[in-house]
Protein backbone atom coordinates (compact mmCIF):
# COMPACT_ATOMS: atom_id res chain seq x y z
CA UNK A 1 0.00 0.00 0.00
CA UNK A 2 1.31 3.44 -0.89
CA UNK A 3 0.09 6.96 -1.58
CA UNK A 4 0.38 9.03 -4.71
CA UNK A 5 -1.03 12.47 -5.45
CA UNK A 6 -1.95 13.16 -9.07
CA UNK A 7 -2.86 16.59 -10.40
CA UNK A 8 -6.43 17.30 -11.50
CA UNK A 9 -7.78 13.76 -11.27
CA UNK A 10 -11.07 12.34 -10.06
CA UNK A 11 -10.93 8.58 -9.59
CA UNK A 12 -14.68 8.09 -9.20
CA UNK A 13 -15.64 9.91 -12.37
CA UNK A 14 -12.87 8.24 -14.37
CA UNK A 15 -13.80 4.68 -13.39
CA UNK A 16 -17.58 5.23 -13.34
CA UNK A 17 -18.01 7.03 -16.66
CA UNK A 18 -18.47 3.91 -18.78
CA UNK A 19 -15.15 3.65 -20.59
CA UNK A 20 -13.89 0.54 -18.70
CA UNK A 21 -15.81 -2.50 -17.48
CA UNK A 22 -13.66 -4.41 -14.96
CA UNK A 23 -13.75 -2.06 -12.00
CA UNK A 24 -16.19 -2.42 -9.09
CA UNK A 25 -16.76 -0.01 -6.23
CA UNK A 26 -17.39 -1.04 -2.64
CA UNK A 27 -17.53 1.83 -0.20
CA UNK A 28 -14.58 4.15 -0.85
CA UNK A 29 -12.55 1.49 -2.68
CA UNK A 30 -12.42 0.47 -6.32
CA UNK A 31 -11.14 -3.01 -7.23
CA UNK A 32 -10.22 -3.93 -10.77
CA UNK A 33 -8.17 -6.26 -12.90
CA UNK A 34 -5.52 -4.59 -15.02
CA UNK A 35 -3.51 -7.05 -17.08
CA UNK A 36 -2.30 -9.71 -14.67
CA UNK A 37 -2.81 -7.58 -11.56
CA UNK A 38 -5.67 -7.09 -9.16
CA UNK A 39 -5.60 -3.42 -8.18
CA UNK A 40 -7.38 -1.64 -5.33
CA UNK A 41 -7.67 2.16 -5.33
CA UNK A 42 -9.23 4.84 -3.21
CA UNK A 43 -8.99 8.62 -3.33
CA UNK A 44 -9.09 10.95 -0.36
CA UNK A 45 -11.65 13.67 -1.01
CA UNK A 46 -9.82 16.54 0.69
CA UNK A 47 -6.25 15.98 -0.47
CA UNK A 48 -6.91 14.18 -3.75
CA UNK A 49 -4.30 11.57 -2.81
CA UNK A 50 -4.67 8.08 -4.24
CA UNK A 51 -4.30 5.12 -1.90
CA UNK A 52 -2.94 2.30 -4.02
CA UNK A 53 -2.95 -1.37 -3.04
CA UNK A 54 -0.97 -2.88 -5.90
CA UNK A 55 2.49 -4.07 -6.90
CA UNK A 56 2.33 -1.71 -9.87
CA UNK A 57 4.44 1.46 -9.46
CA UNK A 58 3.17 5.07 -9.61
CA UNK A 59 4.55 5.37 -13.16
CA UNK A 60 2.06 2.77 -14.32
CA UNK A 61 -0.88 4.78 -13.02
CA UNK A 62 0.47 7.95 -14.65
CA UNK A 63 0.32 6.03 -17.94
CA UNK A 64 -2.93 4.17 -17.32
CA UNK A 65 -4.94 7.21 -16.22
CA UNK A 66 -3.33 9.55 -18.75
CA UNK A 67 -2.07 11.80 -15.98
CA UNK A 68 0.43 13.17 -18.50
CA UNK A 69 -2.41 14.79 -20.46
CA UNK A 70 -2.55 18.57 -20.02
CA UNK A 71 -6.18 18.61 -18.90
CA UNK A 72 -6.51 22.40 -18.46
CA UNK A 73 -5.37 22.90 -22.06
CA UNK A 74 -7.75 20.19 -23.24
CA UNK A 75 -10.61 21.87 -21.41
CA UNK A 76 -9.78 25.17 -23.07
CA UNK A 77 -9.66 23.47 -26.45
CA UNK A 78 -13.03 21.68 -26.23
CA UNK A 79 -15.03 24.24 -24.22
CA UNK A 80 -17.20 25.43 -27.07
CA UNK A 81 -20.64 25.95 -25.52
CA UNK A 82 -22.72 25.97 -22.33
CA UNK A 83 -23.38 22.22 -22.44
CA UNK A 84 -19.75 21.08 -22.53
CA UNK A 85 -18.80 23.87 -20.11
CA UNK A 86 -21.30 22.45 -17.63
CA UNK A 87 -19.98 18.91 -18.11
CA UNK A 88 -16.38 20.03 -17.63
CA UNK A 89 -17.18 21.85 -14.41
CA UNK A 90 -19.45 19.12 -13.06
CA UNK A 91 -17.09 16.20 -13.81
CA UNK A 92 -13.76 17.97 -13.53
CA UNK A 93 -10.85 15.55 -13.25
CA UNK A 94 -12.37 12.80 -15.39
CA UNK A 95 -9.57 11.40 -17.54
CA UNK A 96 -9.53 8.95 -20.40
CA UNK A 97 -7.82 5.64 -19.68
CA UNK A 98 -5.10 3.96 -21.76
CA UNK A 99 -6.58 0.50 -22.11
CA UNK A 100 -4.97 -2.69 -23.34
CA UNK A 101 -5.81 -2.92 -27.07
CA UNK A 102 -6.80 -6.60 -27.02
CA UNK A 103 -9.10 -6.33 -24.01
CA UNK A 104 -10.55 -3.07 -25.29
CA UNK A 105 -11.27 -4.56 -28.71
CA UNK A 106 -13.20 -7.52 -27.34
CA UNK A 107 -14.94 -5.47 -24.64
CA UNK A 108 -16.39 -3.03 -27.15
CA UNK A 109 -17.36 -5.80 -29.54
CA UNK A 110 -19.35 -7.19 -26.61
CA UNK A 111 -20.84 -3.74 -25.98
CA UNK A 112 -22.89 -3.66 -29.17
CA UNK A 113 -26.57 -3.06 -28.34
CA UNK A 114 -25.92 -3.73 -24.65
CA UNK A 115 -26.14 -2.05 -21.26
CA UNK A 116 -23.03 -1.62 -19.10
CA UNK A 117 -24.12 -4.30 -16.56
CA UNK A 118 -24.64 -6.77 -19.42
CA UNK A 119 -21.21 -5.99 -20.87
CA UNK A 120 -19.65 -6.51 -17.44
CA UNK A 121 -21.42 -9.85 -17.04
CA UNK A 122 -20.17 -11.11 -20.42
CA UNK A 123 -16.60 -10.07 -19.64
CA UNK A 124 -16.85 -11.75 -16.24
CA UNK A 125 -18.01 -15.01 -17.84
CA UNK A 126 -15.32 -14.91 -20.54
CA UNK A 127 -12.67 -14.39 -17.85
CA UNK A 128 -14.19 -17.11 -15.67
CA UNK A 129 -14.09 -19.73 -18.42
CA UNK A 130 -10.99 -18.66 -20.35
CA UNK A 131 -8.85 -16.47 -18.09
CA UNK A 132 -6.19 -17.37 -15.52
CA UNK A 133 -6.88 -17.11 -11.80
CA UNK A 134 -5.02 -14.19 -10.19
CA UNK A 135 -6.52 -14.46 -6.72
CA UNK A 136 -9.77 -15.78 -5.28
CA UNK A 137 -12.63 -14.28 -7.27
CA UNK A 138 -10.43 -12.52 -9.85
CA UNK A 139 -9.19 -13.81 -13.17
CA UNK A 140 -7.24 -12.30 -16.04
CA UNK A 141 -8.84 -11.35 -19.33
CA UNK A 142 -8.63 -14.26 -21.81
CA UNK A 143 -5.70 -14.27 -24.22
CA UNK A 144 -6.22 -14.15 -28.00
CA UNK A 145 -5.07 -17.79 -28.14
CA UNK A 146 -7.65 -18.87 -25.56
CA UNK A 147 -10.54 -17.31 -27.46
CA UNK A 148 -9.27 -18.20 -30.93
CA UNK A 149 -9.16 -21.87 -29.95
CA UNK A 150 -12.30 -21.84 -27.82
CA UNK A 151 -15.10 -24.27 -28.55
CA UNK A 152 -18.20 -22.38 -29.66
CA UNK A 153 -20.32 -24.28 -27.17
CA UNK A 154 -18.11 -22.97 -24.36
CA UNK A 155 -18.31 -19.44 -25.72
CA UNK A 156 -22.09 -19.78 -25.78
CA UNK A 157 -22.00 -20.22 -22.00
CA UNK A 158 -20.72 -16.64 -21.80
CA UNK A 159 -24.06 -15.31 -23.09
CA UNK A 160 -22.53 -13.58 -26.08
CA UNK A 161 -25.48 -14.15 -28.40
CA UNK A 162 -24.86 -13.16 -32.02
CA UNK A 163 -21.40 -11.94 -30.99
CA UNK A 164 -20.03 -15.44 -30.34
CA UNK A 165 -18.58 -16.23 -33.76
CA UNK A 166 -17.46 -12.61 -34.23
CA UNK A 167 -15.40 -12.74 -31.01
CA UNK A 168 -13.76 -16.00 -32.03
CA UNK A 169 -13.02 -14.66 -35.51
CA UNK A 170 -11.48 -11.45 -34.13
CA UNK A 171 -9.30 -13.49 -31.77
CA UNK A 172 -8.09 -15.57 -34.69
CA UNK A 173 -7.17 -12.41 -36.62
CA UNK A 174 -5.16 -11.09 -33.67
CA UNK A 175 -3.49 -14.45 -32.99
CA UNK A 176 -2.45 -14.87 -36.62
CA UNK A 177 -1.09 -11.33 -36.83
CA UNK A 178 -3.57 -10.38 -39.53
CA UNK A 179 -4.79 -7.68 -37.15
CA UNK A 180 -1.55 -6.15 -35.86
CA UNK A 181 -2.00 -3.70 -33.00
CA UNK A 182 1.44 -2.16 -33.43
CA UNK A 183 0.75 -1.47 -37.09
CA UNK A 184 -2.69 -0.13 -36.21
CA UNK A 185 -1.17 2.25 -33.69
CA UNK A 186 1.15 3.72 -36.34
CA UNK A 187 -1.68 4.45 -38.76
CA UNK A 188 -3.38 7.81 -38.93
CA UNK A 189 -6.83 7.84 -37.38
CA UNK A 190 -8.87 7.49 -40.58
CA UNK A 191 -6.78 4.59 -41.90
CA UNK A 192 -6.78 2.84 -38.53
CA UNK A 193 -10.55 3.20 -38.46
CA UNK A 194 -10.91 1.71 -41.93
CA UNK A 195 -8.73 -1.25 -40.92
CA UNK A 196 -10.69 -1.97 -37.76
CA UNK A 197 -13.98 -1.82 -39.61
CA UNK A 198 -12.82 -4.68 -41.82
CA UNK A 199 -13.08 -6.92 -38.76
CA UNK A 200 -16.42 -8.71 -38.68
CA UNK A 201 -18.68 -7.16 -36.07
CA UNK A 202 -16.92 -3.78 -35.85
CA UNK A 203 -18.79 -0.73 -37.06
CA UNK A 204 -18.08 2.97 -36.75
CA UNK A 205 -18.93 3.32 -33.06
CA UNK A 206 -16.92 0.29 -31.88
CA UNK A 207 -13.95 1.27 -34.05
CA UNK A 208 -13.98 4.79 -32.60
CA UNK A 209 -14.19 3.47 -29.03
CA UNK A 210 -11.21 1.18 -29.54
CA UNK A 211 -9.15 3.88 -31.24
CA UNK A 212 -9.92 6.40 -28.52
CA UNK A 213 -9.54 4.24 -25.43
CA UNK A 214 -6.79 1.84 -26.53
CA UNK A 215 -4.79 3.79 -29.09
CA UNK A 216 -5.20 7.35 -27.83
CA UNK A 217 -6.45 8.67 -31.15
CA UNK A 218 -8.22 11.74 -29.81
CA UNK A 219 -9.89 12.44 -33.15
CA UNK A 220 -12.18 9.49 -32.49
CA UNK A 221 -15.69 10.65 -31.58
CA UNK A 222 -17.83 7.58 -30.80
CA UNK A 223 -21.50 8.15 -31.50
CA UNK A 224 -23.79 5.98 -29.41
CA UNK A 225 -27.42 6.53 -28.41
CA UNK A 226 -26.55 9.15 -25.78
CA UNK A 227 -24.32 11.19 -28.10
CA UNK A 228 -26.84 10.96 -30.94
CA UNK A 229 -29.58 12.25 -28.64
CA UNK A 230 -27.35 15.07 -27.38
CA UNK A 231 -26.59 16.24 -30.90
CA UNK A 232 -30.21 16.01 -31.99
CA UNK A 233 -31.43 17.83 -28.89
CA UNK A 234 -28.83 20.61 -28.61
CA UNK A 235 -27.04 20.96 -31.95
CA UNK A 236 -29.27 19.91 -34.83
CA UNK A 237 -29.72 23.56 -35.87
CA UNK A 238 -26.00 24.10 -36.33
CA UNK A 239 -26.33 24.18 -40.15
CA UNK A 240 -24.02 21.17 -40.37
CA UNK A 241 -26.36 18.27 -40.90
CA UNK A 242 -27.90 17.34 -44.21
CA UNK A 243 -28.96 14.04 -42.65
CA UNK A 244 -29.64 14.29 -38.91
CA UNK A 245 -29.80 10.48 -38.58
CA UNK A 246 -26.33 9.79 -40.02
CA UNK A 247 -23.98 8.57 -37.28
CA UNK A 248 -21.01 9.07 -39.60
CA UNK A 249 -22.01 12.68 -40.18
CA UNK A 250 -22.35 13.18 -36.43
CA UNK A 251 -18.83 11.87 -35.94
CA UNK A 252 -17.57 14.34 -38.52
CA UNK A 253 -19.45 17.10 -36.72
CA UNK A 254 -17.81 16.18 -33.41
CA UNK A 255 -14.34 16.32 -34.93
CA UNK A 256 -14.97 19.66 -36.60
CA UNK A 257 -16.80 21.26 -33.69
CA UNK A 258 -14.56 20.19 -30.78
CA UNK A 259 -11.27 19.81 -32.64
CA UNK A 260 -8.39 17.43 -31.96
CA UNK A 261 -9.50 16.49 -28.45
CA UNK A 262 -13.10 15.73 -29.42
CA UNK A 263 -12.70 12.29 -27.79
CA UNK A 264 -12.45 13.95 -24.41
CA UNK A 265 -15.52 16.08 -25.15
CA UNK A 266 -17.44 12.96 -26.12
CA UNK A 267 -16.71 11.21 -22.83
CA UNK A 268 -17.74 14.21 -20.72
CA UNK A 269 -20.98 14.62 -22.67
CA UNK A 270 -21.67 10.89 -22.59
CA UNK A 271 -21.24 10.69 -18.81
CA UNK A 272 -23.32 13.80 -18.16
CA UNK A 273 -26.17 12.45 -20.29
CA UNK A 274 -26.04 8.96 -18.78
CA UNK A 275 -26.10 10.28 -15.21
CA UNK A 276 -28.36 13.33 -15.56
CA UNK A 277 -30.29 12.95 -18.80
CA UNK A 278 -30.99 16.18 -20.69
CA UNK A 279 -29.83 19.12 -18.58
CA UNK A 280 -31.04 22.69 -18.48
CA UNK A 281 -28.49 25.27 -19.55
CA UNK A 282 -30.35 28.23 -18.06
Amino acid sequence: MYRFKPELFNLDYTLDCGQVFRWDREGDWWTGVVGDHVVRLSQEKDSGELLIDSELPPEFFVYYFRLDDDLPSIYESINRDLLIDRAINRYRGLRLIRQDPWECLISYMLATASSIPTIQKRIHLLSKFFGEELEAGYRSFPSPEALANADLSMLDKCKLGFRTERIKSAAQEVLSGELDFRALNRLEYRYARERLMRVRGIGEKVADCVLLFAFGKMEAFPVDTHIRQIIQHYHIDDNFFDDCSSLSRMGDWGREYFGHYCGYAQQYLFYQKRVEGFVSLY
